[in-house]
């Protein structure tokens, strides 16, 4: 039974396709959840076959979703995609800028802002600010002939402070999505436009597919809570800051990272220290 939290609210979500194998991804949990609270989901991914495997599985479950298949780091694929939404449901009330991109670090280069490269830096760029920038830029206008919307940006923890993988050019475009959260708040919010960012932590889920057990593993004692997060976990804030539940909330990166940016590192080594010895103890 469908849940009207997001009831005839029409919804895009970039980078919602869903790999034939392996971990669910943000965009295919967002997807999913979004469709089950009532919404009208264009489900926009670069892949034809993973976009209508989610686009399917919302079916399936007798809900409604549509995909769109287009580069995202194109302008022109960015307004036909709005224009579809506009098109099959009549207007624009949510968009979620999730896609990303993460280019695994070069070895052979320099750790650190020595071992970027140009090439390398502009895409991330193109991926994780330009498109969430010209999507919002596309958006906010159908929107407001809507009466207003919610714009969500899904950053990473990465972008609040430096990562153990060392890449700059993923943290430095993904920290930039919190000023233009923050720009999009202050500049559109007497248009009725209300815009926030997700900062998902060590999150189980597609993008990480390639981690070892280990780095799991330490990922998940690193954490407060000690657990490693899922997509699910993700998803389901972006529910809310998509509903009327959340209609005083503008402007604000939260979290998703089981407390993990409440803790100073010596203090996280100390208590995965302090594991290690009480499980070398038990063994």
């Amino acid at each position: 039974m469908c849940n009207s939290r997001l009831a005839n609210k029409v919804a895009i979500i970039t980078g919602s396709g869903r790999r034939s194998s392996g971990e669910i991804g943000l965009g295919y949990a967002t997807a999913i959840k979004m469709a089950t609270h009532g919404a009208n989901v264009i489900v926009a991914d670069i892949s034809d076959e993973n976009a209508h495997r989610t686009v399917s599985a919302i079916s399936s479950e007798g809900y409604i979703a549509e995909a769109f298949i287009g580069d995202l780091t194109n302008t022109d694929a960015i307004r036909r995609m709005v224009e579809q939404a506009d098109k099959s449901y009549g207007g624009l009330d949510i968009l979620v800028n999730n896609l990303g991109y993460f280019a695994p670090r070069d070895k052979a280069r320099p750790r650190g802002v020595t071992g970027l490269t140009k090439d390398g830096f502009y895409e991330a760029v193109e991926h994780n600010l330009a498109s969430a920038v010209f999507a919002s830029r596309h958006a906010i206008p159908s929107m407001i002939k809507s009466g207003g919307g919610s714009i969500i940006n899904v950053s990473s923890i990465d972008g609040i402070s430096a990562a153990r993988s060392y890449s700059v050019d993923y943290g430095v475009t993904k920290g930039a999505l919190h000023m233009l959260t923050k720009t999009t708040a202050a500049f559109h919010g007497r248009d009725g436009i209300r815009c926030n960012c997700i900062a998902p932590g060590h999150v189980k889920a597609s993008f990480v597919d390639d981690i070892s057990d280990d780095l799991h593993e330490r990922r998940r004692k690193v954490a407060p809570l000690g657990t490693e997060g899922t997509p699910w976990d993700v998803a389901n804030l972006a529910v809310f800051l998509a509903s009327d539940e959340s209609r005083w909330i503008s402007g604000v990166t939260i979290p998703v990272d089981g407390g993990l940016m409440s803790e100073q590192p010596l203090l996280g080594q100390e208590f995965v220290n302090d594991m290690n010895l009480t499980a070398d103890k038990r063994s």
